[in-house]
């Protein structure tokens, strides 16, 4: 067990600076630098959100926001009914994204206090190839617009990400630098739904480089389908995540 005090490590002077970011980020980082550095030990419990909202005098909404992200970057372990537990670090960093939620990479980045990059691997204007002709439901004298990216977050290497779109609904793919869900809304053709496919694969030799991972490395691989609220399709990602870091979750209800 810990011999963490944590009446003077929550203490607001100890965590909270005016100025330097909404509280539940403050919070986070506080907590996850104590895991980082051994104050908290694997398997160690986190008292409630209730006695953690009182130590830091913040709201329980605050405290059950710097949990999810600690638990987003997968350093804490959230067990129904019983709590929050510190993560060994020897399993590494995991990020939990759902497969139910039509978000960006760079918004769910946001989203977990993370900062996320792009590098742009490949770009412009192409004749479609079969998939994606039949996938957006092209002429064979329509063109796409293709983005090959790299997606990091805090500077690690986290995806590959294709995405190919019709000309039409981007006519410059060069104007998306970090997020393409943005351009599209600003554009007024962002997807209102998607239809989503998983399997495994291995990383190529030049997806492995990018990746930061041996050659062959089983990897995550999603293809989804964005659609309009037409149901015009409109744009078809491939995406290559990395499995040591990635967990997709999907929530299913009784009907």
């Amino acid at each position: 067990m810990t011999t963490l005090d944590y009446t003077e490590f929550l203490t607001t002077s100890a965590w909270h600076r005016p100025g330097e970011g909404p509280r539940y980020l403050q919070l986070g980082r506080h907590l996850s630098e104590a895991i980082r550095d051994g104050r908290l030990a694997p398997d160690t419990p986190l008292p409630p959100e209730r006695d953690l909202a009182d130590m830091a005098e913040v709201s329980r909404v605050t405290v059950r926001k710097a949990i999810g992200q600690l638990a987003a970057s997968g350093l804490i372990d959230q067990r129904q009914g019983s709590g929050s537990f510190v993560r060994p670090q020897s399993e590494g960093p995991r990020l939990q994204q759902s497969l139910s939620a039509l978000t960006s990479f760079t918004e769910y980045m946001e989203h977990r206090g993370m900062t996320s990059s792009s590098v742009v691997l490949e770009t412009g204007l192409y004749t479609p190839t079969p998939q994606e002709t039949v996938t957006l439901g092209l002429t064979g004298e329509q063109r796409v617009a293709r983005i090959r990216r790299l997606r990091s977050a805090d500077g690690a290497p986290l995806a590959i990400e294709t995405s190919s779109l019709p000309e039409d609904i981007l006519p410059d793919p060069g104007a998306v630098e970090t997020s393409l869900y943005k351009v599209l809304r600003e554009a007024g053709g962002a997807p209102v739904r998607a239809l989503q496919r998983l399997n495994a694969a291995n990383a190529s030799a030049d997806e492995a480089a990018f990746l930061d991972l041996p050659e062959g490395t089983a990897v995550l691989q999603i293809e989804r389908t964005g659609y309009l609220a037409s149901g015009r399709p409109i744009e078809f990602t491939r995406g290559l995540y990395r499995g040591d870091i990635y967990d997709f979750v999907a929530e299913l209800r009784l009907d």
